[in-house]
């Protein structure tokens, strides 16, 4: 029984990447073998096993073989003597076929080093086109690599084209493009996801609003950032949250607020990047006199954030505007102005007598009137 590290551990070390979770094959065993050595099976199905101490995935040496359609169609033979190569062969890009056994020593026989030095995402075989998930991962590791001048080999971008052309992006389940899409979004360039996506025509078929939204795409992309690819490149600086990433890409291709839940569904989006986007699309309108200084538009924005709330963070709603409208003010409008209204309390004006209905309504206008001042000494007030 032989054990060797693989796919992205071994590329992320020769890239000279912090690593930050390893993955094994197993060459010689079978399960009953793992389950001896006090491995814990991780699926009833498939032979991933978990190790005893560290949690990590052992999986066993396998080939696989397609008979049916999608990323699940496909038999699975994991017997002692499949080999380390024939393993690797089933992998889907020659960065990711790369294995290190337990004293350093490299199995390449795809040429994956040669191809880290070449910057190339290149697919192993012609299998490459029996799983549509495949085509995802390459968006996926574009975004993850691309700052390190990683781009689609040409021979991969076309089987990509010629797998959208028969259909295969619909075999894919909204669930695992959104899983890939979210890694896609922690990554150092998030945009080539979208950006490989749109050039192969994958991006049409999945999600038709960014692609709408980005318009046409040659294989070389676009001469200027679309709107959407503008804004996500804008926020990757403000923040690391892929919710944030994502809403700054959204929000720019939803036209009118019923359009948002049948996009977020598309997608199966999780429930904080559903309440963000809702909450950034309402919004959306005022933001634009908010950050001119108008006080009606910061009053409204604040209300329908519960920004008068002094512990509510109201970043996220600054980063993803500001990010779809570069040279807006609204941070520091919302910066100078929230403070002044927050300082308004109720308990101030129920002490005059005010109470329901008329207590709500000074509580408002005192608001408004702090918020005003506040504005004009910053000499931000429209």
């Amino acid at each position: 029984m032989k054990v060797y590290l693989v796919g992205g551990a071994v590329r992320d070390a020769l890239l000279g990447l912090s690593v930050t979770e390893r993955d094994w094959v197993v060459v010689g065993a079978d399960p009953a073998a793992m389950l001896e050595r006090g491995f814990l099976a991780a699926d009833a199905t498939f032979p991933v096993f978990l190790h005893p101490e560290t949690g990590e995935e052992y999986a066993l040496a396998r080939r696989e073989v397609k008979r049916g359609e999608g990323y699940r169609g496909f038999s699975v033979y994991a017997g002692p003597e499949v080999t380390l190569e024939q393993d690797l062969q089933r992998r889907d890009l020659t960065v990711n076929a790369i294995a290190q056994d337990t004293q350093g020593v490299l199995t390449d026989p795809f040429d994956g080093r040669g191809d880290l030095a070449r910057g190339l995402l290149r697919h192993v075989s012609p299998a490459f086109v029996e799983d549509p998930v495949r085509v995802l991962r390459v968006a996926r590791f574009a975004a993850k690599l691309g700052r390190y001048g990683f781009r689609v080999a040409h021979g991969t971008h076309r089987l990509m084209c010629a797998m959208v052309e028969r259909g295969d992006m619909l075999q894919l389940t909204p669930e695992r493009l959104w899983r890939e899409m979210m890694k896609a979004m922690q990554a150092d360039q998030p945009w080539r996801f979208f950006e490989v996506l749109q050039r192969c025509g994958a991006l049409q078929v999945l999600i038709p609003a960014v692609a709408g939204a980005m318009g046409a795409a040659s294989a070389r992309g676009n001469a200027a950032d679309s709107p959407p690819i503008a804004a996500l490149r804008r926020i990757v600086p403000a923040s690391e949250a892929p919710s944030l990433r994502l809403a700054a890409v959204l929000l720019g291709c939803i036209d009118a607020p019923e359009e948002t839940d049948r996009l977020l569904a598309s997608i199966r989006a999780d429930r904080e990047t559903a309440q963000l986007l809702r909450r950034l699309v309402a919004g959306r309108g005022l933001c634009d006199r908010a950050g001119q200084g108008d006080v009606d538009a910061l009053f409204e924005l604040a209300a329908l954030w519960r920004a008068f709330e002094s512990g509510t963070d109201i970043g996220p709603l600054v980063a993803v505007c500001e990010a779809q409208m570069p040279g807006s003010r609204l941070g520091h409008c919302l910066q100078v102005a929230l403070p002044a209204a927050r300082a308004v309390t109720a308990a101030d004006l129920r002490r005059q007598g005010l109470s329901g209905a008329a207590l709500g309504r000074a509580v408002g206008a005192a608001r408004r009137e702090a918020m005003s001042a506040a504005l004009g000494d910053a000499g931000l007030l429209t």
